[in-house]
């Protein structure tokens, strides 16, 4: 076999050198002049940098890791669909809702508080908030839940046994929890039609340590009080920096203020955390690394949360987020409520003010800001192909999902006749009399074999449903109003077409135009909110 010839630079240098030797270096030569050593100090200064470099590199990764293994998981949905699987996520649309539970549980750190019999497991929920950042960054709305709120519990899977916990057709919201903090998410989804993204849940200990780390937060009462029935708060008149266990106490008591009803502790509870959200957009919190690791550290060991949640980009997202927001656009709102029917001492949704509330959050619809002109390039909502654009508390008109064609359908002349076709109107608005105009509506663009279904109890979300061979029917009929084409369902129980009109849809003919409850927003975050006024009989001298 041939050998390949040795051409290469090495071969001829070895060739030309006393015994093949390949000098070391350059060629030294007239065009060539001899290295220069490095200065000591460039070198000792690059050693340096190098070391503080790793050292930084190596120290944010311990930290990371550290934060990382604080954290406590659980699935974000424990909610069950009738095929046994749990709801699937539906497609992001840029707003982001995290759920903040706070828990009444007396296990582990928290036995001092009472006794595991009192409360143990995961607890029931002492309180609930949902945190709505709008896609645009502009506004947040933190919704408190009352825990004697009356809802629809659907069945779960216990985060902790595996097992299927029995939903209720009506239970008490807090009671969800026992089941695991997906379970209360998958409630608050059913009956406010939002697709919640985290949640966060913490105990007696988080409040405490989380107060202790921001060094306290600022609170006023009219009167000097101490609340000997519960929560031990003791308070002089006027303004106190409260921390720790005095902190806790204050989002404890259950008596102190007002008329010692569950509303009036959740407007103390609002009034506590849109001080402490002055507290850290004041002093810079939310931006200083240092500050922040602080406080992420304080939280991630005491907060169980979902497993998107569960890394440092998400959580430094969600600040950088809630950085970005003026404080006069966070609004804090208390859903609807009145008493409940079957027991005063509970309460139930308020309807239709809190089905148009529920529409507006679904909506991106602004709570705080004055009336925009109607804009083609709103936000949709999550699992709606419709669009809203922001309006002003009370009015808030938006864009409809799509334009309203009463007069005439916006659709070719259909292949069957539109005077035989079955519809029924179902009024679940909460208005009565709502479904007329409707029916009207449909009579006047041909559909006249249509009746009232009657009224029945309140649904959040207007629906039309369809029987066997009936799809294009109800696709006519939801594009005669304008309803979006992802409330249009099959149901085999449906004989024709069966048009259910929900609270997100309280008049006119033309679906779409989003109306928020007048004076929904009790406070904003800019707002000092005066002082909370002390139960008379918890007054001291």
């Amino acid at each position: 076999m041939p050998r390949r010839r040795a051409d290469s630079a090495a071969a001829k240098a070895a060739a030309a050198s006393p015994r093949g030797h390949v000098p070391d270096g350059p060629p030294i030569g007239r065009h060539f002049t001899p290295r220069h050593k490095a200065p000591l100090w460039l070198k000792i200064t690059a050693v340096a940098l190098s070391g503080v470099l790793v050292l930084v590199l190596g120290t944010a990764g311990v930290l990371v890791m550290k934060l990382q293994q604080n954290v406590t998981t659980a699935p974000l949905n424990a909610g069950l669909l009738k095929d046994g699987k749990t709801t699937a996520p539906v497609e992001d649309s840029g707003s982001l809702q995290v759920l903040i539970l706070g828990t009444d549980t007396r296990a582990g750190k928290n036995s001092e508080y009472g006794t595991a019999a009192e409360s143990g497991g995961e607890g029931n929920s002492d309180v609930m908030l949902l945190m709505n950042i709008s896609a645009d960054n502009s506004q947040v709305s933190v919704t408190s839940f009352p825990r004697d709120l009356m809802v629809p519990i659907p069945d779960c899977k216990s985060a902790t046994t595996g097992q299927i916990v029995p939903g209720q057709a009506m239970g008490q919201l807090n009671s969800a929890l026992s089941a695991g903090p997906g379970c209360t998410v998958a409630a608050i989804n059913e009956l406010t039609g939002l697709t919640i993204d985290h949640f966060m849940l913490a105990d007696f200990t988080a409040v405490k340590e989380l107060s202790n780390a921001l060094g306290g937060v600022e609170v006023c009462v009219d009167h000097a009080m101490y609340d000997v029935d519960g929560s031990f708060l003791k308070l002089p008149a006027g303004k106190s920096l409260v921390k720790g266990e005095q902190a806790l106490a204050f989002l404890r008591t259950r008596h102190a203020f007002g008329d010692s009803s569950d509303l009036d502790r959740i407007k103390a509870q609002q009034y506590f955390l849109g001080s402490m959200v002055r507290k850290v957009k004041e002093e810079g919190t939310l931006t200083n690394l240092p500050k922040l690791y602080q406080l992420a550290d304080v939280v991630t060991k005491n907060l169980t949360i979902d497993e998107g949640l569960a890394n440092i980009p998400a959580m430094v997202g969600i600040a950088t987020r809630l950085s970005k927001i003026n404080l006069a656009n966070i609004s804090f709102v208390t859903v609807p409520t009145e008493p409940y029917v079957d027991d005063p001492n509970r309460v139930q949704l308020k309807e239709p003010s809190a089905g148009q509330f529920f529409a507006a959050l679904r909506h991106d619809t602004a709570l705080t800001k004055p009336a925009a002109k109607p804009s083609t390039a709103a936000v949709p909502a999550k699992g709606s192909s419709s669009a809203a654009t922001s309006g002003a508390a009370g009015t808030a008109p938006s864009t409809p999902a799509a334009p309203s064609t009463h007069a005439a359908p916006a659709v070719s002349t259909p292949a069957y006749d539109k005077s035989a076709q079955p519809i029924s109107v179902t009024n679940a608005s909460a208005i009565v009399g709502r479904a007329t105009e409707v029916l009207q509506g449909l009579a006047s663009a041909g559909f006249t074999n249509s009746w009232s279904g009657g009224d029945v109890a309140a649904a959040n979300q207007t629906k039309v449903l369809y029987g066997h061979d009936m799809a294009d029917v109800a696709t006519d009929v939801a594009k005669l109003f304008g309803i979006p084409a992802s409330a249009v369902r099959s149901d085999p129980a449906v004989a024709g077409v069966q048009l259910v009109i929900g609270t997100d849809w309280t008049s006119g003919t033309e679906f779409g135009k989003i109306v928020v409850p007048k004076d929904i927003v009790a406070s904003t975050a800019d707002q000092s909110g005066g002082c909370l006024t002390v139960n008379p009989l918890y007054y001291t001298k």
